[in-house]
């Protein structure tokens, strides 16, 4: 078996490993980096979400929040260096509901975010305020924060809604971007300083006094070959659990099956200068009562047709002439064992498209002849709270950067600052405690899951 040499390794080349991989070669200037990735880097699950960012976060501290602002300052710095090469926007996240009791609790949730370093909450009642839509592109000159409609304030900005909506609550530093290009970047850069990316399989990590010393990697041939390295990162997405096992150490992480549809959306039923807009309520599936008949016939979907869990969003895609519209509706979040290609699901787009046109009823018109849709997906590595794992891990030299959950796009540039910083033994931000794998062992941490409340899982 050949041998090679790094000062690090990293498994897997998603957006969690070329992130890691940036800030240790282009930040922290290590000579001899090296991604492992049996695939495509970038193809596996990086490119499968709604390529969204946020820094609106619930918890019982602000540490998500920190984190969040501190990853959309790297991504912002990056869209300036690369002439928006990112194509990242500020378009908000718009938050939706038809529900009355909800008004307050999202002006108490605002609140709480705002006293947590998310920005200030305004609140506009009347048709005449002061709200400011956002600016369909470019950062500079864009709020933070939040805004709170009620009233004839809804329709007069955001006509397309149901009328039944009661609330919206418009964060303002959020947005989205183009993951594809923002991991090319990261890569890219990473490439010029030193990084090298050797496409293979990690089948074995070799210690010797509790330490790291070795990684083997089995080639795309069946060969087998060795890298001499004191630091291995698990970067491995939706293997991160099976590779944490090379090291004998058991990640409290479990696996959720998210899909996406797009289609074209070319009757303009969205604006293509809408935010984000995701729908808070639960959700009945509008079916005419012949659809009724036919679905209560079959057990596969006869759950159609009650309540369906909240959260189906969805926004426009592409620059220029584009009509495309994405939507998202994660209905079903039990764990899974990852697996690819993922399995079909042939009722999906539809019930996306329904689930979405309670929210925007001008949506109902594709029911009877809906454009060919696109479907893919991935796979969501989350931890009990629905927080990231980014440090050591119990045996020296191993580190982690995983369990980014549905936020790995808008989290990564940070959280490779932070798994770099852990790497190299530079300072660490206050937020990086929040974060360790050590938390677990922590009395009154345990305590606290046990009332950890909303994880705002999108």
């Amino acid at each position: 078996m050949s041998k090679h040499t790094a000062e690090v390794v990293i498994c897997g080349a998603g957006i969690a490993g070329v992130a890691a991989a940036y800030h240790l070669a282009v930040k922290r200037g290590l000579k001899n980096v090296v991604l492992v990735e049996q695939g495509d880097p970038l193809s596996l699950t990086s490119d499968k979400s709604s390529e969204a960012y946020r820094n609106w976060w619930p918890g019982p501290d602000g540490q998500m929040i920190a984190l969040m602002n501190q990853s959309i300052e790297l991504l912002e710095g990056l869209a300036r260096a690369s002439a928006n090469r990112i194509n990242l926007n500020r378009r908000g996240y718009l938050f939706a509901t038809a529900e009355e009791s909800k008004i307050s609790l999202l002006a108490q949730s605002a609140e709480q975010a705002a006293h947590q370093g998310a920005g200030a909450l305004r609140v506009h009642t009347g048709p005449a305020t002061t709200y400011r839509p956002s600016l369909p592109e470019g950062l500079e000159g864009a709020l933070d924060g939040a805004d709170l409609l009620t009233g004839a304030a809804i329709h007069r900005h955001f006509p397309y809604l149901s009328p039944r909506t009661k609330a919206v609550l418009h964060v303002r530093r959020a947005g989205w971007l183009s993951a594809q290009q923002l991991g090319m970047y990261l890569l890219e850069q990473a490439r010029e300083h030193g990084a090298r990316l050797v496409r293979g399989q990690v089948v074995g990590v070799e210690t010797a006094g509790g330490a790291v010393r070795e990684v083997h990697v089995r080639q795309t041939d069946g060969s087998l070959f060795a890298i001499q390295t004191p630091v291995f990162v698990n970067a491995a997405g939706p293997f991160q659990h099976a590779v944490g096992r090379l090291l004998g150490v058991e990640l409290p992480v479990f696996a959720e099956l998210h899909r996406k549809m797009s289609f074209s959306e070319a009757l303009g039923v969205v604006p293509r200068e809408a935010p984000m807009l995701i729908w808070m309520d639960e959700v009945e599936l509008p079916f005419s009562p012949e659809e009724r008949e036919i679905l209560a016939q079959e057990e596969s979907t006869r759950r159609l047709l009650g309540r369906l869990p909240s959260g189906v969003h969805g926004r426009p895609d592409g620059h220029g002439a584009s009509t495309t519209l994405i939507v998202l509706y994660n209905y079903h979040t039990q764990p899974v064992e990852p697996t690819f290609p993922l399995s079909p699901e042939p009722h999906y787009p539809e019930i996306a498209l329904r689930g979405m046109s309670v929210m925007i009823p001008g949506l109902r018109q594709y029911f009877e002849k809906t454009p060919k849709p696109w479907v893919d997906g991935g796979y969501y590595l989350k931890t009990q709270e629905n927080r990231p794992l980014i440090g050591p891990l119990p045996v020296k030299g191993s580190y982690i950067i995983g369990a980014l959950s549905g936020f790995g796009v808008m989290a990564a540039c940070a959280a490779g600052e932070l798994l770099a910083a852990h790497v190299t033994g530079a300072a660490l931000p206050g937020y990086a405690p929040a974060f360790l794998l050590s938390r677990y062992q922590d009395p009154a941490y345990r305590a606290l899951l046990q009332n950890w409340g909303d994880t705002q899982q999108l």
